[in-house]
């Protein structure tokens, strides 16, 4: 169970009530009106909780779960344990998720409020309903939407626009950037400073100013300490729906479309664009001026040297189609193999 310190204590539910508002349907030996308090992983549920199951790497966790309920697919139904009821759904992980926010619903400012620790300039605008903690500084100009937070010590910089019902972590910084509604910035980020423009020569390298902004469309989440530069001229762009891990940097002009997954360590160099909806997974690297296409995936450590067609998935360094680098890491297996029965 989550520890209530932090997470508070959820009201229980119904599983007939449960089921509906997860779009899921409920098995037919299943009691509706049976209360279920929490959700749990399947290994630590008890017959108070609901849990789910997706991923067959988890079947004997699914075979021993004491959990009361769990919510599964049609085709993996039989893999439950007798006596479990079942909350079926084609997409059991989507439908946790939707589960586990009824039980632990964002949390609403129901006590906004200035703290007098903060500055704020007396040019910028605060909406309504605003919280702003203490050592929070809001420079001239600045303009923060109705009901937002900003949490301590996070400085939003002059003439920085912040959309409605947006969460600004501890700590982060926001310069030169338009923010849209419904963003969450986690803390230590740091949005809008200089990119990396520099115009080398043998008597230095001249620095070239960044003249442009970071535009952050609505719904877009931002991982821990990541780092967002602005444009050289043209704009970075992050499109709406994003959602961004911990430690990425996106630098200069970079623009990302719509509803992309941009996890841990990633990088991408100035002036690359990326696609709608397309999946950069753990420590991809991006060189600059690049073309991602529209649900292309890039698998974990790939490195990016070209352009990357739409709806294709690559992998490896450089990267290449997975069918083909998967092929070549087979190939490569069999030499070694062959090597050593050669010298042995």
């Amino acid at each position: 169970m989550p520890d209530q310190r932090f997470f508070g204590r959820p009201e229980p539910i119904t599983l007939g009530e449960l089921a509906g508002r997860i779009g899921a349907e409920l098995s037919s030996d299943a009691d509706p009106d049976k209360s279920i308090e929490d959700v749990a992983p399947l290994e630590t549920a008890d017959a108070n909780h609901v849990s789910f199951f997706e991923n067959p790497k988890y079947s004997d966790a699914l075979a021993s779960t004491k959990a009361g309920a769990v919510i599964i697919a049609n085709a993996q139904r039989e893999r439950a344990p007798a006596n479990t009821a079942l909350l079926l759904s084609d997409q059991p992980y989507r439908s946790y998720a939707a589960a586990a926010q009824l039980f632990y619903p964002i949390v609403p400012i129901d006590a906004p409020g200035i703290s007098v620790a903060c500055h704020i300039d007396a040019s910028a605008t605060v909406s309504e309903g605003c919280q702003v903690d203490p050592g929070a500084v809001i420079g001239a100009q600045a303009r923060i939407g109705a009901r937002c937070r900003i949490r301590a010590n996070t400085v939003i910089g002059p003439g920085v626009e912040v959309g409605d019902d947006c969460d600004i972590g501890d700590s982060a910084s926001l310069n030169h950037c338009i923010l849209g509604a419904k963003v969450r910035v986690h803390p230590g980020v740091r949005i809008g400073q200089d990119g990396f423009g520099f115009a080398p020569g043998a008597d230095g390298h001249r620095k070239v100013p960044q003249l442009g902004r970071v535009v952050i469309e609505d719904d877009v989440e931002i991982g821990a300490n990541t780092t967002i530069d602005r444009g050289a001229g043209p704009d970075t762009v992050i499109g709406a729906g994003c959602k961004i891990d911990n430690l990425v940097q996106i630098g200069h002009n970079v623009r990302i479309g719509r509803g992309c997954l941009v996890v841990a360590q990633v990088g991408i160099s100035g002036s690359t664009q990326v696609g709608n909806f397309a999946v950069l997974a753990g420590q991809v690297g991006i060189a600059g001026h690049l073309r991602i296409g529209d649900g292309a995936v890039l698998a974990a450590k790939s490195g990016v040297s070209g352009d990357i067609p739409a709806g294709e998935t690559y992998a490896g360094i450089p990267a290449r189609p997975v069918r083909e680098w998967r092929r070549i890491s087979v190939m490569l297996g069999r030499m070694v193999k062959r090597g050593r029965k050669e010298q042995g």
